[in-house]
């Protein structure tokens, strides 16, 4: 699970490269597939996507790529990163041992991280056969309160992190963020 702290190091990178705020309901929308096209959501065209900084070999994330979309207009954020797992693994498409452990990584590293990190609630997701943890969070990041919904998934060789992150006075928002990212799950 060390990758999934690997790719939370290129996520808070991510943060410090714009707004931190909350999503609006959607007009026109754009397509972000992930996973070789395992799991697809829509989010508004008013977010713009821009690549992150490819990670580096001295840290174990060289094989990390992810793209932050940003709504300057709500200044809210999602960040989506894949990594390539090099262990020789494989991961089932719904693994609960594997999800399991990411989410118990995930948190053990957020914390870490983020002095104020509260887990609120977890949740499991499957999409036509792939299985994702759903953690919600609040902490203090990019200078203020928010709230976080971070998916987290895998399959094949390939490990997933999409993180949502909104103004913690807009719940609302939030909460529509989440619906664009899970269909309404």
């Amino acid at each position: 699970m060390a990758t999934f702290t690997k790719t939370a190091v290129l996520l808070a990178l991510a943060l410090t490269a714009g707004g931190v705020f909350a999503a609006t309901k959607p007009t026109a929308t754009q397509t972000i597939s992930t996973l070789g096209g395992k799991f697809t959501f829509n989010l508004p065209k008013a977010y713009v996507a821009d690549t992150l900084p490819t990670g580096k070999v001295e840290d174990g994330t060289a094989d990390t790529q992810g793209t932050l979309y940003a709504n300057s207009t709500t200044k809210s954020v999602v960040i989506v990163a894949e990594t390539v797992r090099n262990d020789g693994a494989t991961i089932k498409d719904n693994d609960p041992q594997f999800l399991d452990g990411a989410v118990a990584d995930f948190v053990k590293d957020q914390s870490a991280a983020l002095p104020d990190f509260k887990k609120q609630n977890e949740k499991k997701l499957t999409f036509k056969g792939l299985g994702l943890r759903q953690v919600d969070s609040t902490a203090t990041q990019g200078g203020g309160k928010t709230l976080n919904s971070t998916f987290l998934g895998g399959s094949g060789n390939h490990l997933l992190v999409i993180q949502a992150i909104s103004r913690a006075d807009d719940v609302k928002g939030h909460a529509e963020l989440v619906k664009q990212i899970t269909g309404g799950k």
